[in-house]
């Protein structure tokens, strides 16, 4: 089982952020990593490479963390409401993607829907969900799912 020095070129959960140097599976790295182009091998010349992802990031970060400020104080303590199908018993008819949670915030604030923590909604009620805007940023609301 041999691992592999990679350089991550995308943030990959659990895994690190872009110009990351890690070590991961040969496999892992094979057949996820570089195909889905999250990363490249690592050599002793990507190092300038490495160093300029990161002064990149840090200046995206910069700019987005007054953005995600924003965003939160518009998203924090708000209530989304989402209508959905019903059965008579309360049960919704499928379930509350994260994604449609993400369109009911559109209004509010342009949300990433992997970035939403909300427990699996299959009836009617209200819901605790956060939203991860930045790294260091988090933002909570309530999701009110109503019969349509």
């Amino acid at each position: 089982m041999a691992e592999t020095k990679v350089i991550l070129t995308k943030t990959v959960s659990n895994l690190g952020h872009s110009g990351d140097v890690v070590d991961v599976k040969s496999g892992y790295a094979r057949n996820y990593l570089f195909p889905q182009g999250l990363a490249f091998a690592w050599t002793k010349g990507a190092e300038a490479q490495i160093v300029a992802m990161k002064r990149a990031r840090l200046a995206k970060a910069v700019a987005t963390r007054e953005d995600a400020v924003a965003a939160k104080a518009a998203i924090e303590g708000t209530t989304v409401e989402i209508a959905a199908k019903v059965s008579e018993s309360g049960k919704l008819f499928g379930g509350i993607s994260n994604e449609a949670i993400a369109v009911a915030l559109s209004d509010k604030a342009a949300v990433n829907p992997k970035a939403i923590e909300v427990e699996t909604i299959k009836t009617t009620g209200d819901f605790p969900a956060k939203v991860a805007l930045h790294p260091e940023i988090t933002a909570s609301f309530f999701v009110k799912v109503v019969a349509e």
